[in-house]
């Protein structure tokens, strides 16, 4: 497999992500269903706190993908799903610098929404990894 980025301006190199990803020759596809901050019995995590909200939704995700024989660094999409947007981009610095770590620049999207599966959560995240 050969993974390209296609970048035609630079303001995004800061927000860690990519416009998009070109994929030639990929052989398995794994489509996430959106992580959040639950724990393994799925009740929600960490109320009112968005950065540990997020990181306990990239830990779940990084154990969906393990579980799966991939690795974050696999991922070519990423969908953020927040209901506060403003706290979401306040803790961005350590989205950007974990991703960053992991080698791991997607496409990615950042939506706000009314609401999450649970009222106590801030953020949702979506995956699609490619090997």
């Amino acid at each position: 497999m050969e993974r390209g980025v296609v970048n035609p301006w630079s303001w995004q190199d800061g927000f860690g992500f990519s416009q998009a990803v070109e994929i030639t020759a990929g052989q398995r596809v794994l489509y996430c269903a959106g992580q959040a901050s639950v724990d393994a019995d799925g009740r929600p995590m960490h109320p009112g706190d968005i950065v540990a909200q997020l990181n306990q939704a990239l830990n779940n995700l990084d154990t969906v993908l393990k579980s799966s024989g991939f690795a974050i660094q696999d991922v070519v999409r990423l969908n953020y799903y927040t209901t506060d947007v403003d706290g979401l981009l306040s803790a961005y610095e350590s989205l950007v610098k974990r991703l960053g770590e992991a080698g791991c620049r997607p496409a990615s999207t950042l939506c706000g929404v009314t609401r999450l599966a649970f009222p106590e959560l801030l953020i949702e995240v979506e995956a699609t990894a490619m090997k």
